[in-house]
């Protein structure tokens, strides 16, 4: 089924406008949200005011209506600025509004998604102490309440970005032992971060990505409500996160696609200028292959964007293809901000030139939503159960 989203000529003008924005707004505050480590309240408001934390959220819903081609299209565009300002509304949009969609209720869908397209930040709760790609090693609980109504939730979670900020998280918790098919025995929930019992750690110092908060958030005897289980329905949680990380994914993958642009255009404009033997080292052929290789990987990578979205609007099974064009863009990313340095040469070493953040910042797109070998074992048994298959 042909997802249509917003009328193309409205999208054309909006990525237009965003573009602008981008520029005249949120590139000359990078500085200050480096500084300050957290994006000024007045830009995250804006952002708001422009719809950006429901892109995805249907029209009749508060949201943007938009399809997964036009999602990431804004993402990339937003992703030409410090990775920060599409953080804080990038896990609403590609994480937490695809699993109400792909999962919630109706009565879920009505609650959630007008207060989440509006502006309310979610945080998406996976990753624990113990374990990240493995799930099956999840150590947080969730028991029936013993008063019949609802769910106790006990464990921590960790690196979730964005739970300083968030009002409200999807938590995966274990509700069985073990149980077949495989992680059937892991479920969903949305649980108000108010929620007594709940208590975000102090945000991690990082590498880079200065603005954007990851925290702990630690669950001890939270009673949630039995409308709190996504779905409304046990073990079907991680199935509904793996629909979700699809679109994590491709989130992630155009972030890279988007900073590598910003990071090869700084490129081009510091070799014009920097002059060596008496003329500007653009002119020098090694300089010369470093720009084209990038030039070149990141074409690949835009194109490999326009076919997977294209594949999801349409309705296929995308899981091997949003894997695979996170692999490459993300990996293709810290090749391109790499060169870059080398094209800065000491210049890009120094702190005072956006070199250097660059190349931190890009590290953790090869990380998060899936690492490169984990999502490397992903597309291989995917590969060889297709081939086995069709045998």
């Amino acid at each position: 089924m042909q997802m249509s989203g917003m009328d193309p000529e409205l999208f054309e003008q909006f990525i237009e406008q965003l573009e602008r924005y981008v520029r005249e707004r949120l590139i000359p505050a990078e500085r200050e949200v480096i500084e300050a480590d957290r994006i000024p309240d007045a830009i995250v408001q804006e952002m708001r005011d422009m719809g950006l934390f429901g892109l995805t959220v249907p029209e009749e819903f508060g949201g943007a209506g938009l399809n997964t081609s036009q999602y990431a299209c804004v993402v990339k565009a937003m992703a030409y600025a410090a990775p920060a300002f599409r953080s804080i509304f990038s896990i609403n949009v590609g994480m937490f509004n695809s699993a109400i969609k792909n999962g919630g209720t109706d009565a879920q869908k009505a609650e959630w998604w007008p207060r989440t397209a509006a502006g309310e930040i979610a945080c998406f709760g996976l990753t624990e102490p113990g374990s990240g790609s493995d799930s099956a090693a999840m150590a947080t609980t969730a028991r029936p309440d013993p008063s019949g109504n609802g769910w106790i939730l006990n464990g921590t979670k960790r690196y979730i970005t964005n739970a300083p900020h968030a009002s409200v998280g999807l938590i995966m918790a274990r509700t069985e032992k073990e149980a077949l098919p495989r992680n059937a025995h892991v479920s969903a929930f949305i649980v108000p971060m108010d929620a007594p019992g709940v208590t975000v750690g102090s945000p991690d110092a990082k590498m880079g990505q200065s603005g954007s908060h990851i925290a702990d958030v630690i669950l001890e005897d939270v009673h949630v409500p039995g409308e709190a289980l996504l779905g409304g329905e046990t073990g079907k949680g991680f199935v509904f996160a793996m629909k979700s990380l699809d679109n994590g994914r491709i989130s992630v993958g155009a972030a890279a696609t988007g900073y590598a642009r910003r990071a090869l255009d700084s490129a081009l404009r510091y070799a014009t200028e920097r002059k060596a033997f008496g003329e500007p080292i653009a002119n020098f052929q090694l300089i010369q292959q470093m720009l084209a290789e990038s030039e070149t990987e990141i074409y690949a990578a835009e194109c490999m964007m326009a076919d997977v979205t294209a594949r999801a609007d349409a309705g296929e099974n995308i899981l091997r293809k949003a894997a695979a064009f996170k692999v490459f863009a993300s990996e293709m990313c810290g090749r391109v901000v790499d060169r870059v340095v080398q094209i800065y040469g000491g210049a890009g070493y120094l702190a005072e030139y956006d070199a250097e953040r660059f190349f931190r910042d890009a590290r953790i797109y090869r990380i998060y939503e899936g690492t490169t070998q984990i999502l490397q074992l992903q597309i291989a048994k995917h590969m060889l159960r297709d081939f086995a298959a069709q045998a």
